[in-house]
C-alpha cells in the first residue's frame, strides 16, 4: 500500500524504539491487557497491535477485566477478547504463560481490577503504552505521551514509527479510528492535534467508512436506550453551584430501562451545552462499585478529581474512575468537597 501523504511526527524516542522493537522481536506468546470498564480506546488500541502482532507471527491474546460496549463489538476480533470476570482461570493461565505483555490505555496496575495481581506477579515482560498522566513503574518498559489524545493513536504513531505501517489494513485502521473518535467525543475535545487528522487521512486511504463507524458507535439507539438517557436528563439531573451538573443512576433504574453496557455512551457530555456548565459528572451504579465519568470545558481539570476522590485519571477536560462504596456515598464526597476544585 503506497500511502503518499504527510507524514506523522515520529513520538517515541530511539531508546525507546530501540527496546520496544527488541521487546517484539523476542515475544512468542503476547497478552494484550486493558482497564476495566473497556472504552473504545482501550479496544480499539488493543485489537490494532495485536491484529499487526500476528502478522508478525506472534501468538497473541487480549484480555479485558470485563465485558466490551455493544457499540464497538462490530470490530474485528472482538468477539475474540477473553473477558476475565467470565472465564477467570482461563485468561489467569494465558497471562501467566505470556513472555510479553502490554498495557495499553491504564497507567496503574489498579486500573485492571480483579486482574491485578495476576498482571503484577506476571514474569513477562511488560510494555506500557498509554497517555494517561502520572504513570507507575509496574512495567519493564514505560511508554507515556499524555499529550496524544488517545492511546489508539499512540500505537498508530509507534507502528509508523517502527516500519510498521503496511500491516496496518482496514480491520486495524477501523480499531484505531474508533479508539480515536471515541477518545475525544468525536473529535470535539482534545483534538487540536495536527497528527490526528493526518492519522484519518491515512485511514481513509485504508478503506474505512468513518461516517459509518460513526453511524455504530454513536448514532445507533434502542427505544429503552433513548428512555433511559432521556430519564437520566429530565429526572437525575442536578445542577450544583459553579456550574457543576451531576447526574446518577441507580442499578435499578438501569434495569427498569433493559440497560446494556454502553446505553449511557455520551450521557455525561450533555449537561456541558447548558449556559453555565462548566464540569458535569455521571454517577452509574455497577454490581460492586460505581463508575465514574467527569467532562469539563476550559480549565476545569477534572483528571485530578478522578485521581484524588475516584481512584481513576485521564485527561485535563475528560477522565473516569471507580468509587468502591455506594452511590450516595460517591455523590456526598464530591459535593463535599466541589469547592476545593471549582
Amino acid at each position: 500500500m503506497n500511502i503518499n501523504i504527510l507524514m506523522l511526527t515520529t513520538i517515541i524516542s530511539e531508546q525507546e524504539q530501540n527496546l520496544l522493537q527488541q521487546a517484539i522481536e523476542n515475544s512468542c506468546n503476547v497478552v494484550i491487557v486493558a482497564h476495566v470498564a473497556p472504552d473504545g480506546d482501550a479496544v480499539g488500541s488493543s485489537l490494532a497491535l495485536s491484529g499487526v502482532l500476528k502478522k508478525l507471527g506472534k501468538q497473541v491474546e487480549v484480555v479485558m477485566p470485563d465485558t466490551l460496549p455493544k457499540s464497538i463489538m462490530f470490530l474485528q476480533g472482538a468477539t475474540d477478547i477473553n473477558i476475565y470476570k467470565n472465564n477467570t482461570e482461563r485468561c489467569k493461565n494465558i497471562i501467566t504463560n505470556a513472555d510479553t505483555i502490554f498495557c495499553l490505555d491504564f497507567n496503574e496496575p489498579k486500573r485492571v481490577d480483579l486482574m491485578q495481581e495476576d498482571l503484577v506477579n506476571a514474569k513477562a515482560y511488560k510494555v506500557m503504552i498509554d497517555h494517561h498522566i502520572n504513570p507507575s513503574d509496574f512495567c519493564n518498559l514505560i511508554i507515556s505521551y499524555p499529550q496524544i489524545s488517545s492511546t489508539s493513536l499512540l500505537v498508530y504513531k509507534i507502528l509508523n514509527q517502527l516500519g510498521l505501517e503496511e500491516k496496518v489494513q482496514k480491520s486495524e485502521a477501523e480499531a484505531i479510528y474508533t479508539g480515536m473518535m471515541t477518545d475525544t467525543g468525536n473529535f470535539s475535545y482534545n483534538s487540536n492535534d495536527s497528527d490526528i487528522y493526518i492519522a484519518i487521512s491515512q485511514l481513509l486511504q485504508r478503506g474505512i467508512d468513518k461516517d459509518e463507524i460513526y453511524k455504530i458507535v454513536c448514532n445507533t439507539s434502542t427505544i429503552s436506550k433513548l428512555k433511559l438517557n432521556s430519564y437520566a436528563i429530565s429526572e437525575k439531573m442536578e445542577i450544583l453551584d459553579g456550574g457543576v451538573a451531576i447526574i446518577t443512576l441507580t442499578r435499578n433504574e438501569l434495569n427498569r430501562y433493559s440497560y446494556q453496557k454502553g446505553d449511557t455512551e455520551g450521557l455525561v457530555n450533555q449537561p456541558l451545552g447548558i449556559e453555565g456548565v462548566n464540569v458535569s459528572i455521571f454517577f452509574r451504579e455497577e454490581s460492586d462499585y460505581v463508575k465514574v465519568s467527569l467532562r469539563s470545558v476550559g480549565d476545569y481539570a477534572v483528571n485530578i478529581i478522578a485521581s484524588e476522590l475516584y481512584n481513576g485519571g485521564g485527561h485535563k477536560n475528560a477522565s473516569g474512575g471507580e468509587f468502591f462504596g455506594t452511590i450516595n456515598e460517591a455523590v456526598t464526597l464530591i459535593k463535599s468537597q466541589i469547592n476545593k476544585y471549582i
